[in-house]
């Protein structure tokens, strides 16, 4: 019974692209390791810009300067 679990910032992903990380993650797993689609489970978590960090830096502040 897999469980995926992807984190993303919340940044306008529509509902389509999140159905498409759904069925893409759940297929991978089906054809790379054989698992049942039926019991795989896969959960997406946005985070606010502001909770996420790169290189000890909020990503709210990278964008504003563009990186």
């Amino acid at each position: 019974m897999p469980y995926v679990n992807i984190k993303i910032t919340r940044e306008e992903v529509s509902k389509e692209q999140k159905q498409q990380l759904i069925t893409g993650a759940t297929r991978l797993l089906a054809d790379i390791l054989g698992k049942n689609p039926a019991t795989t489970f896969v959960i997406i978590e946005e985070v606010d810009t502001d909770n996420w960090g790169i290189a000890g830096e909020q990503v709210t502040e990278r964008r504003k300067k563009g990186l």
